[in-house]
């Protein structure tokens, strides 16, 4: 390819930095738990446009969004544990998914009980 085309132009790859692995103990204590009023949800459905169908532990599924400041940084998909924040119109239809948890996060929660 020719320089300044665009695409390849050599130089060394970077390495990325390992991910510290945190033991069981410790990743049970950072875990973020729901404040009031937030409450955990589980993603029954993508709508399209940010949007998910979500179960949420006091009983209500709700029509969810991933916040304008979240959207690039936060990927959801069904299946996955959340904490949900009810709007305050509308807040038994409606809310904002804040914060997904990862697998082992999950199973960490159901172990628990919180799920």
């Amino acid at each position: 390819m020719l320089a300044g085309k665009g695409g390849y132009h050599g130089g060394a790859k970077k390495k990325k930095a390992p991910v510290p692995q945190l033991s069981r103990e410790e990743e049970r204590r950072r875990l973020r738990l729901p404040r009031p009023p937030e409450v955990l949800g589980l993603v029954l459905g993508l709508m399209g446009g940010s949007r998910m169908k979500v179960a949420c532990k006091d009983g209500k599924e709700r029509m969810c969004r991933v916040p304008g400041k979240l959207k690039n940084r936060l990927w959801v998909r069904e299946g996955d544990v959340v904490i949900v924040k009810p709007w305050e119109i509308q807040g038994d239809e409606k809310g904002d998914v804040i914060w997904r948890y990862f697998p082992s996060q999950a199973r960490i929660l159901k172990e628990e009980g919180y799920i």
